[in-house]
């Protein structure tokens, strides 16, 4: 169903739009909720409501596209205003921007630093590490998990990674041409210990692009080279004390940054900084090509439970289960069981 179509900003909706997105509203509700009452933030919701209004997340993975978004933000956020507040179960209230504090400080107990601490989860967006952590990600992954703004790490917490053997750091950020220079940032501004791995999760244009997700767009991301690799690859042990280590720990943000948001997808996260110090990952031409063309996709336009499942098996470390034909194509090049040639 894609008849409410894009919503010109200021112009009130009729009777019977409102009638249709108010339903649209509490369909998405009730998935993003699912199953088991899941919390979710207010922009998961609206990607929510995007993928009832165009469900393009049903296509085959096979064909890698994002689509633009099928309905503006204002207008959502008018039909969620008409809802009226706490009458959409499983929605988080936003995360109000306070004083920084360095995550781990909040416990009076000094105990806790004595022990190992093998795996933790930094997301760029404080809204996910909020909404993870109202999921109990921490509790069932064993992981903590922290916003970009509780950074820079607490050195107890420090301490408790370097006490664990194999202990890893894992990095979630937008699909951006700013969020992808996430882990580079990261090594700028937290000092890993020797010997912890720093593993970024992505989400990458490639992801985002296999799972049909909403794009918005802001900058013309110029910075992002058409050929040769990219300018900052960031990964494996310890990126603080890697040579590609970035030289500014805050880089900020770009002059006019957002000011090409697009309409529909409102001031994300992609739209609302410029591009940063360098990439964290050697991208594809396909995905330099997407991020030069100002799109982004953020963290939220993901399903809420698929993210919860995803994070947990990639903190994990678990593998997906090989498919029938996925071991047949290995045993044909193995020569196993083929037809012999000549």
């Amino acid at each position: 169903m894609t008849g409410t179509g894009h919503e010109e900003p200021g112009r009130p909706a009729g009777p019977v739009r409102r009638a249709v997105l108010d339903r649209v509203l509490r369909t998405a509700a009730e998935r993003a909720a699912a199953p088991g009452g899941l919390r979710f933030t207010e922009r998961q919701l609206y990607y929510e409501v995007c993928r009832v209004l165009q469900p393009w997340h049903r296509a085959p993975r096979r064909t890698r596209f994002t689509s633009p978004p099928p309905l503006s933000y204002p207008a959502y956020r008018a039909a969620l205003s008409r809802l009226g507040p706490g009458t959409v179960a499983g929605l988080l209230p936003p995360v109000v921007p306070g004083p920084r504090e360095a995550a781990g400080r909040h416990t009076p107990e000094p105990d806790l630093f004595d022990y190992g601490l093998p795996r933790l989860l930094v997301c760029e967006s404080d809204d996910i590490a909020g909404m993870l952590r109202a999921n109990g990600v921490p509790t069932e992954s064993a992981c903590p998990v922290y916003g970009v703004a509780e950074l820079p790490l607490e050195q107890g917490v420090l301490r408790m990674l370097a006490r664990a053997e194999r202990a890893t750091v894992y990095l979630l950020h937008d699909a951006s041409a700013r969020g992808l220079t996430f882990p580079a940032r990261f090594a700028g501004t937290v000092d890993v210990p020797d010997g912890v791995r720093v593993v970024p999760l992505g989400l990458r244009p490639r992801q985002a692009g296999a799972l049909h997700l909403v794009h918005g767009r802001g900058w013309a991301y110029a910075a992002v080279p058409v050929e040769g690799p990219a300018p900052v690859v960031v990964g494996g042990t310890a990126p603080g004390k890697s040579p590609g280590k970035s030289p500014g720990k805050s880089p900020g943000k770009g002059p006019g940054a957002g000011s090409e948001a697009g309409p529909g997808a409102g001031r994300g996260a992609g739209a609302d900084a410029g591009p940063g110090l360098g990439l964290g990952f050697a991208l594809g031409r396909r995905e330099r090509d997407w991020l030069r063309r100002g799109r982004f996709v953020e963290l939220a336009a993901v399903n809420p439970a698929s993210l919860i499942r995803t994070v947990h098996r990639l903190v994990r470390e678990v593998r997906p289960p090989r498919s029938p034909l996925a071991e047949l194509r290995e045993a044909r090049r193995a020569g196993f069981l083929t037809w012999p040639t000549g």
